[in-house]
């Protein structure tokens, strides 16, 4: 984990007091020397020892510290700001309070709206975020930080032509700045212009800027049909440690997405599993089985049925959910054609009402209880506010489309905030599917497909988990076969409009011309015709795979 400060963080603090000054940890209680440092210089010697501890990743220690400040100086701004950047990753919301409340104390400080709106953005409230980010270059126009995140806001919005100039200006004041240079190539993707964004790619490379990242984006720019120059450079690059375990990894995946590409799928798997390892990520199958054990028990077909009488009757509302790598943007991208319908891309709002109230995906969380508690009012305001969130992106769509995949953990959930809502549950072979997750840097919220059996033993429980959802939904859950799909396009096209409640509209066969930018691992494919290519693709794997097909059992079709 990289320091989460700004790299300007620094000038919030005050002279560094001289390093003959006792610390503060040695002076003795109600004892203050005569030449000792004042309160803030002190605070601030604190803080900086916070900072050294957060680089150290001993957060709870640096949190400590950052409290001992907050004790002698209620509502110390830094302070608060530091907290907020420990809670990034950990814990969101928390993240979100210490750095408004930072805001609160010093409203004309840019890196305090910066950090905000970046907390905002990586729980998908886009209206805040991005009036934060703004905000902040109101204050700092040329805080080439904010720039990069506006941009990334804006990429994350599926607006990638309004993100292209903010990139292009962050690198006119700052023309080796990582994110600048990693963003705009991301932007460019994201539009379809694939050979613009390799040539962004491959300078950032010759200046030595995100080497990692920017070979990982570059194997993903187009399929390789013959061996290019960049597989020898990225096997160098694998030869130096200074890129540590991150860069490692995302060099890993870079190469062998090139080999799987060239077909020599054993040296491909090789990388893959390299790759995944230098991740370091643990999964806990056994916590999360007794995590899905509580959620069939908490969520009856009678408890959904009672309380779905107080959700929200609009029929706005559509989740597309499944595994990772399912079909989900496909079936999005289809649906999104249509005319009526707003494809919004993967949102976080509904795992935050989840949190909210009780649904965590952590085995100790007493859902009986914490469900046991929401009021029919709760349920209707719940609604509410995540009808008028999904309003905000399309005010005259009929159907919005929410594609985060994970949702499927949640649709007991959808079923009493919504009751009309559509749900369309993508699933695909089931080796085919985990393949395709594991040959992917997915980031630590997928710590399950690092490994080839522990993934196949998650499978097998998100597979028990929607066999209970259907139990409780009879009939709702619109069931879109990966395999069906790519078959014949049309006749399941069609199904799934019908499902939507909608018109035919022959758009729905042209998702790949559709405007707009699309913000997903998927970029490059979601914009080519349905292709066969990837239909029981595992074969090509098959005896490095073991583990997995073992792990899936009888899901395994072989």
């Amino acid at each position: 984990m990289s320091n989460r400060l700004p790299p300007a963080w620094a000038k919030h603090l005050k002279t560094k007091p001289s390093s003959k000054a006792a610390p503060p940890k040695a002076v003795p209680p109600r004892v203050q020397p005569a030449a000792g440092p004042t309160r803030s210089q002190a605070d601030d010697m604190l803080l900086r020892e916070a900072l050294e501890l957060q680089k150290a990743e001993q957060l709870p220690e640096a949190e400590e510290l950052c409290f001992r400040v907050l004790a002698r100086t209620p509502n110390h701004p830094l302070a608060l700001y530091i907290l907020g950047t420990l809670g990034l990753g950990h814990d969101d919301e928390k993240a979100l309070r210490y750095f408004a409340r930072a805001v609160g104390e010093e409203p004309q400080n840019p890196y305090f709206h910066l950090s905000l709106g970046e907390a905002y953005l990586k729980v998908s409230e886009f209206t805040p975020a991005i009036s934060h980010i703004q905000h902040a270059l109101a204050l700092k126009p040329d805080l080439v930080e904010a720039l990069c995140a506006l941009g990334n806001a804006y990429n994350a919005f599926d607006k990638g032509e309004m993100a292209l100039p903010l990139f292009e200006k962050a690198l006119k004041i700052n023309r080796d700045h990582p994110l600048a240079r990693i963003g705009l190539p991301h932007a460019l993707a994201s539009l379809g212009r694939m050979d613009e964004a390799a040539l962004c790619l491959k300078e950032a490379i010759e200046r030595r800027i995100a080497v990692p990242t920017a070979y990982n984006a570059l194997a993903h720019t187009r399929k390789f049909t013959e061996e290019p120059p960049e597989l020898a450079a990225i096997l160098r690059e694998l030869r130096d440690l200074g890129h540590g375990a991150e860069g490692a990894a995302a060099l890993h995946h870079a190469a062998g997405k090139v080999l799987n590409d060239l077909r020599r799928y054993k040296e491909a798997m090789d990388h893959f599993k390299q790759g995944n390892q230098a991740g370091g990520q643990k999964f806990d199958p056994g916590s999360y089985r007794r995590w899905v054990d509580t959620m069939i028990e908490t969520f009856t077909p009678e408890l959904v049925a009672s309380m779905a009488a107080y959700g929200n009757p609009s029929e706005v509302p559509v989740f597309v959910v499944g595994m990772p790598r399912s079909g989900t943007t496909l079936t999005e991208q289809i649906c999104a054609s249509h005319p009526n319908v707003h494809g919004a891309g993967e949102l976080s709002k509904l795992r935050r009402i989840a949190n909210g109230i009780g649904p965590k995906d952590r085995p100790d969380a007493n859902l009986g209880q914490s469900i046991a508690t929401i009021t029919p009012d709760l349920i209707r305001t719940l609604a509410e506010e995540h009808l008028a969130y999904l309003r905000e992106r399309a005010p005259d769509a009929l159907r919005i489309v929410d594609k985060m995949p994970h949702n499927f953990e949640l649709i007991g959930l959808i079923g009493i905030l919504f009751p009309k809502a559509r749900i369309i549950h993508c699933r695909r072979d089931a080796i085919d599917n985990c393949i395709s997750c594991f040959v992917l840097q997915f980031n630590e919220a997928h710590s399950y497909s690092a490994d080839l059996q522990t993934l196949g033993l998650y499978y097998r429980e998100y597979d028990r988990l929607m066999r209970h959802w259907n139990k409780v939904l009879p009939g709702r859950i619109f069931e879109n076969r990966y395999e069906t799909l790519i078959e014949d396009q049309e006749a399941q096209s069609r199904r799934l409009i019908d499902y939507l409640g909608l018109p035919w509209d022959d758009a729905c066969l042209r998702f790949f011309d559709r405007d707009g930018s699309v913000n997903t691992y998927s970029r490059w494919q979601v914009r080519q015709p349905i292709y066969k290519s990837s239909v029981k693709r595992w074969k090509n794997y098959e005896s490095e795979i073991q583990p997995l097909i073992e792990a899936l059992g009888d899901l395994a079709e072989v």
